[in-house]
Parts: structure tokens; sequence; C-alpha cells
């Protein structure tokens, strides 16, 4: 019999029949390690334990203290055990696709009865008796044809359609959880006992076209999450009911910041609160990015589909575009225009007005660009998720060997930003080649090479996302994490090859020939509508003093204090605090109440007393406690600390 050599973790090496699987290398190993396997590795693949391994590689078994591989085979089982729960339940139900999501789970079915939430804790029943039942998994390789005739044969129609669409020479695995049989890549556990029977809940209905088309049926969809242990799930649990209590859209509506509506669907309406965060933090930005070297332009929202098509997005981005038809005099035909998804294009068409020298690069050109692109509608949320937004965009054009100084110098700008907007820390995704993209393979490993040197020479430490890049060049993604663990990716930084040859861009170098510039494209914030919800949602609404849209309310006790209350105020403006009077007829409780649930980050109360020795008592946003501060001393202390966070370093 043939052998295959495998090496292991810590550099050995042993034969083994050729065909073995890792369950019977576990077993091998140690008893111990046959029993506590849940997976393996080969050769950087997740690999189901009963997969024969047919040549030499590296392996390495997973048992269930490895989280990533653990969290995704649970998940994985979990959504097969709740697709045969359903169907013992409902036996005239059809099943379709049940993948892994962040955090759980999905599974789409056809039935005619749509599910209630009671039905949730009827099918999270019949789970946990699958998974006490501990059945065996197994899995086979079919051909295509034995597979297609099984699913007919079964009434699956769903799953025919699957099979159908498997790539010639990829391999159709067939599982079994018991009894119960469904079409899976795998790797999969080795019994439903292995899914933690505490660990999981089943958390929503939705629903879903099949395919995600419109045209197709209409699925239901149910939501779960599943965890390595009950202490896992109590923790996601508890921070699902922080993230609704923190959601942007209550908060919105508390402190009179924006609102949605159907007549223009994916964009926003700012209130004159929330403008005051936008234009506020838009300030901010134009004064780093000045400091930083940027020149800031401003470019068309129409443009001709023309440029799209040399730019290659009306090729790669068409679906994601609005369409502006117009009727130009003389024109035998519609002149086709398209409202812009992003500002690269525009930017090249500024750097092309005039001959560039290699003296003037690098080149930092910057806008606060308002793009639009078409989001189907069930994929909106809030600001977060919008078709209309305005972007801290910039683009860097420079020579390949500035590529590294640029990088650096971004990354050092974006830190200092993220810092001064309360997140001290970030992590750092690297996006290499996706499927669909432009450039030759050359070029785009010039690209990520260079990009690679550039962040390790910044000294910044990063993980793979493979497959994720732009369509034009790989990309780094600058990740946030919130007050409540929730990761954002935020942060951009691409480099471009590709953008300044398709769009003729060039520059007189120093042996007086042409050159191509390369192309950084690059944002910090990345949609402010986004960001904004982002930083809502972190501070629970209590924005930091020199952000919060109203920062103070001056609050009367007695009405005889009005006119003092008033005076107050306009020192605190001519200070430049934003602040406002309340002179209602009602009682200060009721107030502060008011202002509280509005987020106002500071209640100055005055009566009489007050008056008399001209001061404030000072309550602060979230703090029970008081202090009396005289009138001088208030206004200098918020004045100062309303300063944005630039200028108080001057």
């Amino acid at each position: 019999m043939a052998s295959i050599t495998l090496t292991f973790p810590d550099g050995s090496k042993r034969e083994f029949p050729s065909g073995i699987t890792p369950a019977e290398v576990a077993a091998g190993i140690s008893k111990s390690l046959g029993k506590k396997a849940i997976s393996a590795m080969v050769n950087g693949r997740h690999w189901d334990l009963q997969w024969p391994i047919g040549e030499d590689a590296t392996i390495s078994i997973n048992t269930m203290k490895d989280e990533a591989p653990a969290l995704e085979l649970i998940r994985h089982d979990a959504a097969h055990i709740m697709a045969r729960a359903v169907q013992e339940l409902w036996p005239d139900t059809k099943v379709t696709i049940g993948p892994v999501i962040e955090h759980g789970w999905y599974y789409d079915f056809d039935r005619e009865e749509p599910f209630t939430p009671e039905d949730l804790g009827l099918i999270e029943k019949k789970m946990k008796e699958i998974i006490n039942k501990r059945d065996p998994v197994r899995t086979e390789v079919w051909d295509r044809q034995r597979a297609i005739d099984f699913y007919r044969d079964n009434d699956e129609p769903y799953k025919v359609e699957l099979v159908e669409a498997i790539p010639e020479g990829e391999p159709i695995r067939m599982y079994w959880h018991g009894e119960w049989q469904d079409l899976c890549r795998g790797p999969h556990l080795q019994h439903t006992g292995q899914v933690p029977g505490d660990a999981f809940r089943l958390m929503s209905i939705a629903g879903a076209y099949w395919r995600g088309d419109s045209s197709r049926p209409m699925l239901q969809r149910i939501y779960g999450v599943g965890f390595r242990n009950k202490e896992d799930l109590r923790r996601h649990l508890n921070m699902l009911e922080e993230a609704a209590k923190r959601d942007h859209r209550k908060l919105g509506r508390e402190m009179d910041l924006f609102h949605m509506q159907e007549e223009a669907p994916g964009q926003v309406f700012w209130h004159p609160n929330g403008w005051k965060i936008f234009t506020t933090l838009q300030d901010y930005m134009r004064r780093m990015q000045a400091r930083g070297g940027y020149v800031e332009v401003n470019t068309p929202q129409v443009v001709d589909r023309k440029l799209w098509e040399k730019s290659g997005h009306w090729e790669k981005f068409r679906e994601n575009m609005f369409i502006v038809e117009v009727e130009e005099e003389h024109a035998r035909e519609k002149a086709v225009n398209a409202l812009k998804p992003m500002n690269c294009p525009c930017h090249v068409q500024i750097y092309n007005q005039g001959l560039k020298s290699y003296r003037d690069l690098p080149l930092r050109m910057a806008e606060f660009g308002s793009c639009n692109r078409y989001e189907p509608s069930g994929a909106l949320h809030g600001i977060m998720r919008v078709r209309g937004f305005t972007q801290d965009d910039a683009h860097i054009f420079c020579t390949e060997d500035q590529i590294e100084e640029e990088t650096r110098r971004f990354i050092e700008f974006l830190a200092q930003v993220y810092k001064d907007l309360g997140f001290e820390s970030f992590k750092v995704k690297f996006s290499d080649r996706p499927e669909k993209r432009a450039g030759s393979d050359a070029v785009w490993d010039r690209a990520e090479e260079a990009l690679k040197s550039a962040t390790e020479a910044a000294g910044c430490a990063y993980e793979l996302n493979p497959g994720e890049g732009a369509f034009y060049g790989p990309k780094l993604e600058f990740v946030l994490t919130d007050a409540i663990g929730r990761d954002w990716q935020c942060g951009t930084h691409q480099v471009d090859f590709v953008l300044p040859v398709r769009l003729d861009a060039t520059y007189i170098g120093e042996d007086g020939a042409k050159h191509r510039p390369v192309m950084l494209h690059r944002a910090v914030l990345g949609s402010f509508e986004r960001f904004i919800g982002i930083m809502i949602e972190n501070f629970a609404g209590k924005l930091p003093f020199w952000l919060a849209p109203r920062q103070v309310v001056v609050a009367t006790i007695v009405s005889d204090a009005d006119d003092f209350a008033l005076e107050v105020v306009e020192k605190l403006k001519a200070a430049g605090v934003r602040a406002e009077a309340d002179i209602r007829n009602e009682k200060i409780n009721y107030k502060v109440r008011e202002h509280s649930l509005a987020k106002v980050p500071v209640i100055l109360a005055v009566g009489m007393k007050e008056v008399e020795d001209r001061s404030v008592t000072l309550r602060r946003l979230g703090e029970k406690r008081t202090e009396v501060v005289a009138l001088d001393q208030v206004i200098g202390d918020l004045a100062q600390e309303a300063l944005p966070p630039d200028l108080k370093k001057g």
C-alpha cells in the first residue's frame, strides 16, 4: 500500500498508509486525543475527521479548546440539527441552505405555514432531544447523478438545484446526522452530542428570497447563535441586550438627531442636533488633513458613463450604481450618467490637469465626497447602512518608492484620529486579490508585496483577509472595537497600480521620461454617517463634550432666576460653548430628567442662591453628585472642555 508523510506542528514527520483519516491519526497518537478530537487542519484547510488524506501534508488535530474550528463546527452542526428538528416537527417543510455566520448560523426553509415565535421554543426543545441522542455523524462522497436522483426521490427541489450548481470536479459530500441527511461541504462533528445543548439559542425569524433573487420563492429564515459553553452564550445575550439599549436609531430619536423615511430609502434627514455632530466632526477632520499635507477638492455628483467605463467601475460595480439618463439637446440618443459611487476616478481627472513632475509627488488629495450606492432595501440599517453617504476620502499620488513612507504616515495619522475620537487601539486586516479584479497577476504581485512591506515597516501587525481586496488593488482594513466588544471595519488604505494606467495618469521623472504614479486610496472614518452611528452606540449617546450637539443646558429652579440663566447662556456662547436656557415653568427634576434622556452632557441649575452668589449648580450626565461652581470658573472650564482634541493640543 502506498504511504504518505504527515508533518506535525512540532516539526516531526511520520509515515502513514495513504487514505488514513485524521480520526485514525489522533487515535494513534493517544487514546485521550482520539476521544477529544473534533477535526483537523490539513495543509491549512479545515478537515473532517472522517475524510481520508491521500498525499503528503501538514496536520494538526483540533479539540474543543481550539476556539475558531470548534465554534465553526458547533454552529454548522447546530444548523443541521435545527433543520432536522424542523422536518421532524413539520415533515412537509423543504430545506435549502444553512451556513455559519458571525456568532451562529441561519437556515432557510420552504414551508406553507409561517413560523411563529412560539415555534422557536418547540424547535429548541426538539434540537436538545436530538443532541441528547448522540446520533453519529457520517459522510460519503457521491457522484452527481446519484445525488440528484436521491433529492428528486425525496422531493427536495432546492437540493437538486444546489447539486446541479456544484462545479465539475468538486466532491459532492452527503452528511447524515443520525437518519437525517443534508448536502454539505463539511466538516462536521462526530456525533450530535458534541454540540453543547445549553449553549445555543434560536433568535429570530425573517424572510429571504431563494438565492437572494426577488423573482424566486420567498423562504423563511431562522437565525440561531451558538457557543462552546453557556457562559459564552450568556455573555453574548447580555451584549445583545446592551446593544439594544445603545441602538443608534433609538438614541437618534431621543436626541433628535436624524430620521429616515420611505420616500427617500437609505438617505438621511439630518436634524439640527445631528448635523451639528456631522459638521463638528467634519471640521475636525478638515483641520487634521490640512496639517497632514492634504489639499481639499470637490468633484461632480453626476458623471458620464464613459469615465466609469474607462476606470473599470462600470463593469465591476454597475449593479450598485444609480443611473441618470438625460436627453441632451441635439443628441441622437440619451446621455447615460451615473451618480458617483466613489471619488477616485474624479480625483484622477484633477491630477491629470497640467503636467506633473516627480517634485510634485506625493500629492495628497482629499474630498468629503458625497457618494451614492444602491444597497438592497433589506440591507439598509439606520445611518449605518445607507444609499447616500459622505466619505472622508483621499488619494495619494506617489512614486513606487514613496509607498512605504506614505503608508507609515497614514497609519500614524489614522491612529491619532481614532485616539482623539475615543478609540485607543485597532486591528488591521490585509485583504489581498479578489476573484473579480482588474489588472494582471504580475501587477497584483507588485501591489501586494509593496503594501505588505510598507505595513511591516510601519510596525503594524495584521491578519490576512483572503480575497477581500478592492477590484483594483490590495488594501488594509482598520477595525475598531467598541465599548461592548463589537468590531467595526472603518478605515482603509489601498495600493493601486491599475487606475493610473486606465485613466492615463503620468508624471515626468528625474530622468525626463513619463512614468505612472501609484495611487493610494485611503479613508479614516469611511462613511461619516456610519461612523457617527458607531460613535453614538459606542458612547451610548454620551458623546465627548466637544462633539455633543447640545453641550450645556442652563435650567432655572425659579422664574426669578430667568434673567441670570439667559446671561449665563450668552457668556457660555461667547466662550465657544453650545449652550441654551430652559426657563419653562417646570420643576427642576423634570427638566433634569428630560435633558438627561436627550444626553446633554452638562446641566447648570440656577436658583436665587446662585443668582446672589453668581454661581451655578453643575450636574454631569450620568452622575448623581452635583457641585456649586463660580460662574467665571465654570465658563473657563467648559470653554476649555469644548475645544476639539486637535485645538487643545494647539
